[in-house]
């Protein structure tokens, strides 16, 4: 779901959340109206957890005997470069590895699409060592 998506049902929910608070507050039990707000603080301190990491990504790209990646996680982002030439990949996990770095990637992806990466990279890593 994109973080705007989510910002509504969020939205919705504190309304509803507040309304209710206020419909009991209304009737007497006024109580009930700061657990309406604290709940909608955490429904906001939830949202902006998952807004900050909706948008990572991992982008890869062979280029002229290199391989270099760029990872965003939250306000975060690296880049990192190695020569194809001596890169590696490990069993299992994606991991690209050379004489100065390692670096996993597809850490959130599932096994399946995992090997279907693994697949396309050492096959374009090989491409890119004959030429």
């Amino acid at each position: 779901m994109s973080p705007a998506g989510l910002a509504k049902v969020f939205a919705a929910l504190a309304l509803l959340v507040l309304a209710i608070g206020a419909g009991f507050a209304t009737m007497g039990a006024w109580l009930i109206l700061p657990f309406a707000g604290l709940e909608v603080l955490l429904l906001g301190a939830a949202y902006v957890l998952y807004a900050r990491h909706a948008a990572d990504y991992e982008r890869i790209e062979l280029d002229a005997g290199n391989v270099t990646v760029e990872v965003a996680e939250g306000a975060r982002t690296a880049r990192y470069e190695m020569d194809g030439a001596k890169v590696s990949l490990e069993e299992g996990r994606v991991v690209l590895r050379d004489a100065k770095e390692k670096l996993e990637i597809g850490r959130y992806l599932g096994a399946e699409a995992r090997a279907e990466v693994a697949a396309a990279l050492e096959k374009k890593l090989i491409q890119g060592r004959k030429t």
